[in-house]
C-alpha cells in the first residue's frame, strides 16, 4: 500500500469542511471542538470512500470526516446515515466499502457478507460507544427517575399518563400532569431500537414480553425516521418520550435509569463502564470484535442502556484503493485523536487503549485480493 504520512493537521478550518452535509448530519461541526488529526496514514493520490448506516454516528462522522479530509489531500468520505439495517444491506450488496451499524452482523448477514468480501472475514469493529438516552418533552420537568419496568411499561403502552402512580412514586417532587404519554419509536429498522429492546428484554423481565429486533415490535403511537427524526418529533410534541443516541438529546428532559439501588444519569463515562465489563461475542472470529453487553448489571455508576456502534469492513477487498482508503479512515476513527473528536462533537465515550490496540491490530491486516 502506497501511503504518505501527514504529521500535521491540514485545512481543517476550511469553511466547506465545517459546513458538513455529506454524511447526513443535521448539525455542522463546531469549529471550537475540532481535534487535530495527528499522524494519519493518507492514501497516495487520495480517493473517495463510501459508507452508509447508523444515524447515531452522524455527528461523530461529521467530526471524523472533517478531520480526515483536512489531513488527507484529495480524500473524501461519503457516509449516508440511512440507518443501521439499510447500511448493512448496502455493505452486503457491495454498494459501499464500509457500514456503520448499531448492531453487529448476525449469522445470516455474516455469511452473505463473507461472499461479498472475497471469502475473507467480515469484521465488526466497536468504534463508537454512546449511551442511549430516554428523552422526553414535558413542560416544567427536566429529569425523572424510572426503573427498567416503568420504562418498559411506558413504551409497551401500559402506562399511559404522566401522573401514573408508578412514575409518581419514584418522583415525589416532580409536578407530573394528568397528560397522555406519547411514546415515539423509530420507523426504520434500527440498531438503536435493537439495543434498547435488548435492554428492556433483559432488565425489565415480564414487563417487556416482546422479541429482540431492530424493528419496533408493536403498533406505534408515533414513529419517525432516524435519530434526528425521533428527536424532532419529541421536540415538536408535548408529553412525548423516545429512546435516542445521547448526542441528539439537546434541551430535552432525560431519565435516570434504575441500576441496583440507585438511579444513574447517562454520561459517556457511565456508558463506557458497562462496555469494559462486557464479554466478547461467542461466535467472533479472530478479527471480529462484537461484544455481549450485560444489561442487568448492578454495579454502581454504570449506565445500562448503551449503544455500541460498529464499523463493519472486509478483511480483503477486490481493489487495492478500497482497502487502502478503509485502512486509512478507520485507523483515524479508532485513534486517540479520532475518539476525542467524536467525544467532543457527539458526547460519545472514547474506547480504551486496550480496545484501541486490538482494533488497530485488525485494521492493519486489511488488504486487497491478489
Amino acid at each position: 500500500m502506497k501511503l504518505s504520512k501527514y504529521s500535521q493537521f491540514a485545512g481543517i478550518a476550511l469553511a466547506g469542511a465545517l459546513a458538513l452535509t455529506a454524511c447526513g448530519s443535521d448539525q455542522a461541526v463546531d469549529p471550537q471542538n475540532q481535534q487535530a488529526a495527528g499522524d494519519v496514514n493518507c492514501v497516495d493520490g487520495g480517493g473517495t470512500l463510501s459508507g452508509a448506516g447508523a444515524s447515531s454516528q452522524e455527528n461523530a462522522m461529521a467530526a471524523w470526516k472533517a478531520a480526515w479530509e483536512g489531513a488527507c489531500a484529495d480524500s473524501i468520505v461519503q457516509y449516508d446515515s440511512v440507518g443501521s439495517g439499510a447500511g448493512r444491506e448496502q455493505f452486503i450488496s457491495g454498494g459501499v466499502s464500509f457500514a456503520g451499524s448499531d448492531a453487529a452482523l448476525d449469522e445470516t448477514e455474516t455469511k452473505d457478507a463473507t461472499e461479498r468480501c472475497n471469502g475473507s472475514e467480515v469484521v465488526n469493529l466497536p468504534a463508537y460507544i454512546a449511551p442511549i438516552a430516554v428523552a422526553f418533552n414535558l413542560d416544567g420537568v427536566d429529569s425523572l427517575k424510572m426503573s427498567p419496568e416503568v420504562i418498559a411499561k411506558i413504551f409497551d403502552q401500559k402506562i399511559t399518563k404522566w401522573n401514573d402512580e408508578e412514575i409518581a412514586e419514584l418522583n415525589p417532587d416532580a409536578d407530573l400532569p394528568d397528560q397522555e404519554i406519547v411514546p415515539v419509536n423509530r420507523a426504520d429498522e434500527s440498531g438503536t431500537t435493537e439495543n434498547f429492546v435488548a435492554y428492556l428484554s433483559e432488565a425489565a423481565g415480564d414487563a417487556w414480553p416482546h422479541e429482540v429486533s431492530g424493528n419496533w415490535p408493536i403498533e406505534p403511537v408515533e414513529a419517525a425516521q432516524g435519530s434526528s427524526g425521533v428527536t424532532q418529533a419529541v421536540e415538536g410534541g408535548q408529553g412525548t418520550i423516545t429512546y435516542v443516541d445521547a448526542s441528539h438529546v439537546g434541551e430535552l428532559g432525560t431519565v435516570s435509569v434504575g441500576v441496583g439501588d440507585e438511579y444513574v444519569e447517562y454520561s459517556p463515562e457511565a456508558a463506557a463502564a458497562i462496555v469494559d465489563a462486557s464479554d466478547p461475542r461467542e461466535e467472533n472470529t479472530e478479527n471480529d470484535h462484537a461484544v455481549e453487553l450485560d444489561y442487568t448489571t448492578k454495579e454502581s455508576g454504570v449506565y445500562p442502556i448503551v449503544l455500541i456502534s460498529y464499523h463493519i469492513a472486509c478483511m480483503e477487498y477486490q481493489e487495492q484503493k478500497d482497502a487502502d482508503l478503509v485502512k486509512s479512515f478507520l485507523s483515524y476513527v479508532v485513534s486517540e485523536e479520532g475518539q476525542q473528536a467524536a467525544a467532543e462533537e457527539a458526547g460519545s465515550a472514547p474506547i480504551s487503549q486496550d480496545t484501541r490496540d486490538t482494533l488497530v491490530g485488525t485494521i492493519e491486516k486489511i488488504s486487497a485480493g491478489s
